[in-house]
């Protein structure tokens, strides 16, 4: 019952933070940046605000976008923090599916709990790779866009991001760890049963032998 609680909130968490790492590649209020100083920029209400795929004006009277394009005139930050959130949106997909699988509530014909146990640590690693690639991409941004521009303060798409990585690392640890420590029990039973039934085998062989030597003499 226990194993079964930690299978289903490592399931729970890992979903919101796969949700978390998809809102956070979608959007671009990662950094807002000043380009004239910050108490130029407090004077003139207008900020920048910084994502993989734009950059952003913000004023009072205007919002304006400005889609980054040029993919190879990009900075090195940015080209890797769009590959590995795109990679860890991807992954969340089929992770999440094999983890749907493996719930306890699900059966599939008369598939044993080995496999599930499997299936469950395959998703639970798969989740693991997500948190890393939110993890790597969500520290790595903040510091290249300080040293490229003056950052001025977090967004809202790395707080989600950071919020994503955290669900997504819990997650995957408590699905690894119930996995992992089920399949240790379920081999041990099955040694414990197998050991048995070869005792329990042998034992009649006794009686047999030590009859058939008084028949004889």
């Amino acid at each position: 019952m226990a194993n079964s609680c930690l299978q289903l909130t490592g399931f729970l968490l890992s979903c919101l933070g796969w949700l978390g790492i998809i809102i956070a590649t979608s959007t671009n209020d990662w950094v807002t940046m000043c380009k004239y100083g910050l108490s130029t920029c407090k004077k003139m209400d207008e900020l920048e605000a910084k994502g993989p795929w734009a950059e952003c004006v913000i004023s009072t009277a205007l919002y304006h976008c400005v889609f980054l394009t040029q993919i190879l005139d990009l900075p090195a930050y940015i080209q890797t923090t769009r590959a590995l959130m795109i990679t860890g949106s991807i992954l969340g997909l089929p992770a999440v599916g094999m983890l749907l699988m493996s719930m306890p509530c699900i059966s599939l014909g008369n598939e044993p709990q080995s496999s599930k146990n499997k299936r469950t640590i395959l998703g639970g690693v798969l989740i693991l790779i997500v948190a890393m690639c939110g993890m790597v991409s969500t520290v790595w941004f903040p510091i290249g866009a300080h040293q490229e521009q003056g950052l001025m303060s977090f967004g809202f798409s790395l707080y989600t991001g950071w919020v994503g990585t955290i669900f997504s690392l819990l997650g995957g640890c408590f699905l690894t760890c119930c996995s992992s420590e089920s399949s240790s029990r379920a081999y041990q039973d099955n040694n414990r049963f197998y050991y048995s039934k070869q005792g329990g085998g042998n034992a009649p062989a006794a009686p047999s032998t030590n009859h058939a030597k008084s028949a004889h003499v």
